[in-house]
């Protein structure tokens, strides 16, 4: 007598195919939503790095120019933006993330392996 996983991809190939289906639409879910929180990491990373550099070229253009001309407020606040822009740049990049990855797929593959030994169990009795 053959095992049951033996007799079911015998008898009904078409559930493993649409079980394998099922996988691959599920990591590819998974994969998507990894990727999405990664590709912000690195773009507020990067916004953070060339707002930091744009910062110091304007304060050192502000202070060149408040030296020249005299103190304006003009010369505090376009700075500050830019230094603004980056630590909160710097903040976006830098949190911890809550990267819960392929769980879904784990669970999946865990209660597919406990049924693969149920059906072992019976089968063995």
């Amino acid at each position: 007598m053959l095992h049951p996983i033996f007799s079911t991809v015998l008898g009904h190939p078409g559930l493993i195919a649409e079980h394998l289906g099922n996988y691959a639409a599920l990591i590819k879910d998974e994969a998507a939503e990894a990727s999405r929180g990664l590709i912000a990491r690195a773009v507020a990373g990067v916004l953070a790095a060339v707002s930091a550099m744009l910062a110091l070229g304007l304060i050192g253009m502000a202070v060149m120019l408040g030296v020249l001309h005299g103190f304006h407020w003009v010369l505090v606040i376009v700075p500050g933006v830019a230094v603004l822009v980056a630590i909160v740049s710097a903040y976006v990049a830098s949190r911890p993330s809550e990267f819960h990855g392929f769980n879904e797929l784990r669970a999946q593959l865990d209660a597919d392996v406990r049924a693969l030994h149920a059906a072992g169990e019976r089968h063995g009795r």
